[in-house]
């Protein structure tokens, strides 16, 4: 039986970096380890293909947790995550097992490593915000106000991601305190008892597996799944609309455009999701960092 005192291990890296086979490799090699995602779309059920998600094989030889969790319809927040995740890891050490989180999703780790102080809800501030996202420049010119309003949360984020902007704008308007004065700052890197491992970016070798896999997804059924979502009675939520690789087919389901442009767009949009993942990951000094010449399911294996 594993030590109930055995701190958790957290496997990250990019998308399409290996992670999921690494840490399948060390579970296997390990009494006990339970496997629980990071991964914000991974969280709705009836998406799977594009998630990457664990096959049933997988889930059967080794518990799996934090996936299928809701609905597409429903919108899933850090604070959603981070609730389920305290949960889980619960439950782990009350069975006196290992916990490894795997995953790319970088606010949502920080959520549960740094156990962050997470700021409310504003309902109706968002939905007018929203609003405002939806008309011509809309969010570039929200990250504008946003810059006025809380510098530092502006020069955390891109003029053109919607969700960052739209919640920083959120919370800055509802709470009266800037959405960058909440917490130590993700620029903090306090003690943690989480052992972190990492997986370093290899740009040509990921490049190479983000455009195979999604030949493989298509070859799988792709298409077929996002048209099921896409009629889906309740519909997708705006969450659940942003996942890469459904957003880009979505286009092409609901609207018509070029099969072949959209999985273009789809890659392109990946290739550089994964170069944002290595410069948040790569900041965090934390990490132990697998060496190229290491096998790193021995590596996470030794952490465990």
């Amino acid at each position: 039986m594993p030590d109930r005192a055995a701190p958790p291990v957290a496997l990250v890296g990019t998308t399409a970096s290996g992670k999921s086979a690494v840490a399948l490799g060390a579970a296997r090699a390990r009494a006990g380890v339970e496997i629980l995602a990071v991964d914000s779309m991974s969280v709705y059920r009836a998406m799977d293909i594009a998630t990457a998600k664990p096959d049933a094989r997988a889930r059967a030889e080794v518990p799996h947790h934090l996936i299928d969790l809701v609905d597409p319809s429903e919108e899933f927040t850090v604070a959603d995550y981070q609730r389920r995740a305290r949960g889980a890891l619960a439950s782990v050490r009350a069975r006196g097992g290992r916990a490894l989180l795997v995953g790319g999703t970088g606010l949502y780790l920080r959520a549960v490593v740094d156990d962050l102080a997470l700021p409310g809800r504003w309902p109706e501030v968002a939905a007018t915000l929203e609003a405002e996202a939806d008309g011509p420049g809309g969010v570039p010119a929200l990250h504008r106000r946003l810059a006025a309003l809380d510098p530092v949360a502006a020069g955390r984020t891109t003029p053109t991601n919607r969700r960052r902007v739209v919640r920083a704008l959120e919370v800055t308007l509802g709470s009266g305190s800037t959405f960058s004065s909440f917490g130590p700052g993700l620029g903090s890197y306090p003690p943690t008892r989480f052992t972190l491992v990492g997986l370093p970016f290899n740009p040509v070798a990921v490049d190479a597996e983000i455009a195979g896999r999604f030949g493989r997804w298509l070859d799988g059924g792709l298409v077929a799944e996002v048209e099921g979502l896409a009629r889906r009675p309740a519909g997708l939520s705006r969450t659940a609309r942003q996942a890469l690789g459904y957003r880009e087919l979505l286009a092409h389901v609901e609207d018509g455009a070029p099969l072949e442009r959209c999985v273009d767009e789809a890659v392109r949009r990946t290739r550089a999701y994964a170069r944002r993942q290595w410069a948040w990951f790569r900041r965090d000094p934390r990490i132990r960092w697998v060496e190229p010449d290491e096998d790193p399911v021995e590596v996470l294996s030794a952490a465990l």
